[in-house]
């Protein structure tokens, strides 16, 4: 009788389980790179046309002061993907393409949102750029997701003849000169077996994309689709040129062909959530890793001040999205700060995943937020820092300061009317500059005092250098 007993409750329990797994909603983050604040239709682009990404915002809510917590691409990565300031372990520079270095990525130490995740329940799929690091043990598949599908570079050639290399090492023992961009002609992994591919790449991971919604759409999954347009190189196929022959031939025809294969891929996945069925019952954030390059992609980052790298809005203020059909407010238009670090803990907190206490979350859920359950802003005050640049940044309410320590150049804007950042209020409002640093100070001492590894750039100007020594031996030999 007893055993008896035992297999009824065991069986009650399980079927429990499975009740609340199939209660639990499944999250889609979907992340550009390199796109500009503006080249969105919801935040008044007119030229390129994104009526798919349009409507996470329009059938959702649009993040009016959308922040993420770096100005380029590996560090913001790194923010979003722990929730918290990619800064306390360390990861102040894009990570260089070393295979033998450990340090050079996120620590092991750090729990992504597939690591949050798994112990209750969710299967993780990570489709396109990684980033996180080369090294065999910070790969995807060894950080919580059971699925990747893409490349582990910073950046990749989009058509599939260019993709020449079977991995990062046969890339680097090439002559300088082609050694330093072969990360970016690696063919693609499908966990870690490298594959051939016949699509333009964009197509390539949106169709991975579909296929993974598709295999589990019966589970609660997170899908990290991280797609590495409009990054240069400036690359796309003749069907999205020809998309937008409005636009005059040039950089800017380019990439703007580039966001549409991304926003075709949009459509490809919101039309899967509901044809299957499980629309209702999926979380998606769409945003862009750091503002425009704008001289480099012809990308727009509209009447924000700077670019990609800037603590200017224009490097960290980006389009951002939230759309979950009955949960999240339709056509909501939010204006208190948020940023990428609230996305793991809106996940965290809607499955109720537990978050290590020795290592809090920077970010919040936002769920309360802009449903009006909590009518206080999120966060008090947002913080940044370029480590190498000696530039530190914070926005409390509307007062935005910037402080270039090496020049001492302090800068004070009130966003809320001047969100193009013209006119610096430091010399008539000292006080609230200096009150706002004193707070940024105090966090920078929470910080790790040292980036964990040397970088991209560094590892650019030592590769320079041995380009010279190799050119410099070639003269020799002739």
């Amino acid at each position: 009788m007893n055993t008896l007993i035992k297999i009824l409750v065991i069986g009650l329990l399980l079927s429990n389980g499975q009740l609340l797994a199939s209660e639990k909603p499944n999250f889609i983050v979907i992340l550009t790179d390199d796109q500009g604040y503006a080249d969105v239709g919801f935040n008044g682009s007119k030229d390129i046309r994104t009526p798919n990404i349009d409507r996470i915002a329009n059938e959702g809510t649009k993040f009016n002061n959308g922040y993420v917590s770096y100005a380029v691409c590996g560090p913001s990565r790194a923010g979003l993907l722990t929730g918290r300031y990619q800064g306390r372990f360390g990861f102040d520079r894009n990570p260089h393409m070393d295979p033998t270095d450990i340090k050079s990525g996120l620590p092991l130490e750090e729990k992504m949102i597939s690591e949050v995740l798994k112990p209750v329940g969710y299967t993780s799929s990570i489709i396109g750029k990684w980033h996180m690091g080369s090294h065999p043990d910070l790969t995807p598949n060894k950080r919580g997701f059971d699925h990747f599908y893409g490349f582990l570079a910073g950046g990749h050639r989009y058509f599939p003849e260019d993709l020449i290399y079977k991995d990062i090492a046969e890339g680097l023992a090439q002559p300088p000169k082609k050694a330093w961009t072969s990360w970016y002609q690696t063919k693609l992994l499908e966990n870690d077996k490298r594959i051939e591919t016949t699509q333009y790449l964009t197509d390539e991971l949106s169709t991975a994309a579909v296929k993974f919604i598709k295999r589990e759409q019966d589970k609660p999954f997170f899908l990290y689709l991280s797609y590495n347009a409009p990054h240069t190189p400036l690359q796309a196929s003749k069907e999205y040129l020809d998309r937008n022959k409005h636009i005059p031939k040039g950089k800017r025809r380019t990439y703007a062909a580039m966001i549409t294969a991304v926003d075709d891929g949009v459509g490809r996945v919101l039309a899967t959530l509901d044809e299957l069925g499980i629309d209702d019952n999926t979380l998606v954030i769409f945003l862009s890793d750091n503002g425009g390059p704008e001289s480099k992609n012809a990308s727009d980052n509209g009447e924000l001040r700077g670019h990609k790298g800037d603590y200017f809005e224009g490097g960290i203020h980006v389009p951002f999205a939230m759309r979950w059909p009955g949960k999240v407010p339709a056509g909501q238009e939010y204006n208190n700060s948020v940023s990428s670090l609230d996305i793991l803990a809106t996940f965290a907190g809607l499955s109720n995943a537990p978050i290590a206490k020795d290592k809090p979350l920077d970010g919040v859920n936002l769920i309360p937020y802009i449903t009006g359950e909590n009518t206080k802003a999120p966060h008090e005050i947002l913080f940044w820092r370029n480590f190498d640049k000696g530039i530190v940044a914070a926005r409390r309410g509307n007062d935005k300061t910037i402080l270039f320590k090496k020049k001492q150049q302090k800068h004070l804007y009130d966003l809320d009317k001047d969100l193009s950042e013209t006119t610096n209020l430091y010399q008539t409002d000292a006080k609230t500059f200096n009150k706002q640093q004193s707070e940024m100070s105090d966090w920078e001492s929470e910080l790790a005092t040292e980036p964990a590894f040397k970088g991209l750039i560094m590892a650019k100007k030592a590769h320079a250098k041995k380009l010279k020594e190799y050119k410099n031996k070639k003269k020799t030999n002739k």
